[in-house]
């Protein structure tokens, strides 16, 4: 048995872009970063930064065209594979690209801003409470 399997929180880089297969199936193509901050055996902080190419099919494509959009927060549960390419300046490069099985959409403010409805991203979630009631909480 194998698995084959990545989880990524991180920001959208790029509007998606939605087209279509010859047999007419949508694929919807974004990129997501991942950051992490961590400190050299010198005490130095450095920042980096992953970049993944992201592919949404079906009706997960239609819903990711329709909502997501650069900057926003992503969570994204997929497959990951590699893809060894030449750049436009000889060099020899390596893209990560996430076949994605389903996207939340993290950003609450964007969501409301969007007219997404509250609990909703590419799967059904419940939502949290809202900034303000934080105080409400029974603990």
């Amino acid at each position: 048995m194998s698995m084959n399997k990545i989880f990524l929180i991180g920001n959208v880089g790029r509007d998606p872009e939605m087209r279509y297969t010859p047999n007419g199936n949508p694929v919807t193509s974004f990129s997501v970063a991942t950051n992490r901050r961590y400190t050299t055996s010198e005490g130095e902080q450095r920042d980096e930064t992953e970049w993944f190419n992201v592919s949404a099919w079906n009706k997960l494509a239609e819903t990711c065209n329709q909502y997501v959009t650069k900057g926003m927060k992503v969570f994204v549960d997929g497959r990951l594979s590699t893809r060894e390419y030449t750049g436009a300046d000889g060099q020899q490069r390596t893209s990560l690209d996430v076949t994605a099985f389903d996207v939340r959409f993290l950003d609450r403010t964007a969501d409301r801003e969007e007219g997404v409805p509250p609990g909703t991203g590419a799967g059904d979630f419940p939502a949290g409470p809202a900034p303000d009631a934080v105080e409400d909480l029974p603990w």
